[in-house]
């Protein structure tokens, strides 16, 4: 598909939006994951207060909206309200995404509890498996040779995470609550991939606006659902009360607790506009390949952060994971190749039969 024709952007436009939600989406993914488990190994043990934070600051995303909504970025097609949605159409769409995402964001709070960063960050990558299988029953987006190798690769690595008997021992948590951990975890990698498919069947076939905005309104629409349904869950589940507590008793102090939740919000928000970005401007598994290249930093910088192991094993599943990042990347890279000699051929043959109908006239 051919992406600046579809959105009514010059091409250095279009690459510059996908370099800027690019680099939002490693740098905040990368950040909102540290700090979270930062949060937990300094005292924090509020797994709704830790869901909360993912989604609570999106009140920030009003300032690039404003930016953006007059900026030389948006499109120039489909500018009419012709086929704009009606609001009670919007409002079904965020509220039902809304409360995935919040579901979505308890299951990673639970994963990064109860396992390493490196464990939880190699089983993360699976979801680039999910969304593959997802993008092809939602997105119809074709599932060739080497996307079926990468999702045969990347099972194979959460597969030897899991068998992984020395993960439990560097976690310190029972093996309860490490299955527990493994599951939530892969439950949410899964759910996230349906997120995104679902992201994008909303832009394609429901929202139909074609400006960068809407990118903006989505995200900030959903993030509202999504945080009001973490504070219910909050009060209703009682750990609000702890709050208090978990805050004196926070092994920095009081302010580098308030620092940690303020910037893993922060964090989130950045990740989340860079993941709906690139849904809009490329597609849902583009977003979800990019968001498996912090793969290796993550679990990098946790060995030197939290001083993690990584034992043979663990850098077996990595350069597996990247084996099957590295296969979906190349089949992108060919698709790219295909489209553009597509591009020459028809440019080519509309050449050849402008200067065929000169020569008879």
């Amino acid at each position: 598909m051919d992406y600046t024709r579809r959105l009514g952007l010059k091409r250095w436009k279009w690459w510059f939006l996908v370099a800027l939600n690019i680099t939002f989406l490693l740098v905040g993914q990368a950040v909102a994951t540290l700090l979270g488990k930062f949060y937990y190994e300094q005292g924090g043990n509020s797994k709704w207060m830790a869901t909360l934070v993912q989604s609570a600051a999106f009140p920030v995303l009003f300032i690039p909206l404003f930016v953006f909504s007059s900026s030389p970025f948006q499109s120039s097609t489909n500018t009419n309200t012709i086929n704009k949605p009606s609001i009670v159409t919007l409002s079904l769409v965020c509220t039902f995404l809304g409360l995935i995402i919040a579901g979505d964001n308890m299951m990673y709070s639970v994963g990064l509890l109860y396992l390493p960063v490196s464990t939880y960050s190699l089983l993360c990558g699976t979801q680039l498996a999910f969304n593959a299988l997802f993008s092809f029953f939602i997105n119809s987006q074709k599932f060739t040779a080497l996307i079926f190798n990468s999702v045969a690769i990347l099972t194979l690595s959460a597969t030897l995470i899991a068998v992984n008997t020395d993960s439990t021992e560097q976690s310190g948590v029972s093996n309860g609550k490490y299955v527990i951990g493994f599951i939530c975890t892969l439950g949410a990698s899964a759910t996230y991939s349906l997120i995104l498919s679902l992201m994008q069947f909303s832009f394609q076939r429901v929202l139909k606006t074609e400006t960068f905005s809407v990118v903006l309104d989505m995200q900030i629409y959903t993030s509202l659902v999504a945080a009001c349904a973490s504070t219910v869950g909050l009060f209703a589940s009682g750990e609000w009360s702890t709050l208090k507590g978990e805050m004196d008793g926070f092994r920095n102090g009081r302010v580098s607790y308030v620092m940690t939740l303020f910037w893993t919000a922060i964090a989130w928000q950045i990740c989340s506009v860079g993941v709906v970005g690139l849904i809009f401007v490329v597609c849902s598994l583009f977003s979800n390949v990019i968001s498996t290249m912090s793969l290796p930093l993550v679990p990098i910088a946790a060995v030197i952060i939290f001083h993690e192991k990584m034992n043979g094993v663990m850098i077996v599943a990595m350069l597996m994971a990247l084996w099957g990042f590295s296969s979906y990347l190349y089949q992108h890279y060919l698709d790219d190749l295909k489209q553009k000699e597509t591009t020459t051929n028809e440019f080519e043959a509309l050449v050849s039969s402008t200067s065929c109908e000169t020569l008879v006239a």
